[in-house]
């Protein structure tokens, strides 16, 4: 018999994630919109001010069975260009505006937005660069078996502080262990972890230091 892609959330969702996630995952999104609109108005106003327009950056990420789809946040940098016309650095562009806002995880407010349009889930492996989808080995590849998430069991587990393999089989182990209590311990320890604003940015990088591909790529 055939097997359709849906097979894997099928198959280790169980009945909290086939049917009560995404009910979840909506009425929790909405809510916090509802709650947090005073801080997504002032900060998109300072964003604006601060580091221009457009306020909302926006980029194709992989979701759900690969799924491509236009993930929100709010810009951290400027569009400051050298003399020739190019973009400087990444580095050179993120201001202390821009800082504060990754390091708060203010900057990841918008994508409740793609929760609450069924892209992503409030938990779940977070959404990387379309390009790192030939990269993966059939293992990590189980990370897009189910929808990605805002915050995830890797990122309360060392954030961007993980190296790229203890980060995937984080995300592996997530999909494979899903369940409402893992969800909300995720939830609560992801609020520690913001207020301390932990595993910020890997040493000698703003974020992460970008994927190149595991050594061995198949499972055989």
């Amino acid at each position: 018999m055939k097997q359709t892609k849906e097979d894997p959330i099928k198959k280790k969702a169980g009945i909290y994630g086939r049917f009560f996630k995404r009910p979840m995952d909506f009425m929790l999104s909405l809510l916090a919109i509802i709650l947090l609109s005073p801080l997504l108005i002032v900060t998109a106003f300072l964003v604006r001010i601060k580091l221009g327009s457009p306020v909302i950056f926006k980029q194709k990420r992989p979701g759900m069975n690969e799924k491509i789809f236009t993930i929100y946040k709010f810009r951290t940098m400027t569009d400051k260009k050298d003399s020739g016309g190019n973009l400087l650095a990444d580095g050179e562009r993120l201001t202390d505006f821009g800082r504060f806002l990754r390091s708060t995880s203010i900057d990841e407010l918008p994508e409740l937005f793609n929760v609450l349009k069924g892209d992503m889930s409030i938990v779940g492996p977070r959404p990387l660069l379309v390009q790192y989808l030939s990269l993966y080995n059939d293992d990590q590849k189980h990370r897009h078996d189910i929808r990605p998430g805002i915050t995830g069991w890797a990122q309360i587990k060392g954030r961007n502080k993980l190296d790229w393999e203890q980060r995937f089989a984080l995300d592996v182990w997530y999909v494979n262990n899903l369940s409402f209590i893992l969800d909300y311990k995720i939830i609560l320890l992801t609020v520690v972890a913001v207020f301390y604003r932990e595993g910020i940015s890997a040493n000698g990088h703003e974020t992460m230091p970008d994927f190149l591909g595991t050594e061995d790529k198949s499972n055989d």
